[in-house]
């Protein structure tokens, strides 16, 4: 299944990263993954288990968007 162009809420993606992360962990084991994952683990009412983490991933979410503005339009605003 290839998709080009398929649209996901923050949330989608953010939970899409973290199962990316699960799956890689399943197959490396690998101790660092595995504490990223712990701190980026959704926990009640959608929080992550570090704060923190949510408004990291907020701002690489702004940050990419804003570069393929850049991209597409050659500007700021």
């Amino acid at each position: 299944m290839k998709k080009d162009n398929i649209n996901l809420t923050i949330q989608e993606a953010y939970k899409s990263m973290v199962n990316f992360l699960e799956k890689y962990y399943q197959r490396t084991n690998s101790d660092d993954i595995g504490g990223l994952l712990g701190d980026i683990m959704l926990i009640d009412e959608g929080i992550t288990a570090d704060p923190a983490s949510w408004d990291d991933w907020l701002e690489s979410v702004e940050r990419i968007k804003s570069e393929k503005y850049i991209e597409e339009n050659g500007k700021r605003t």
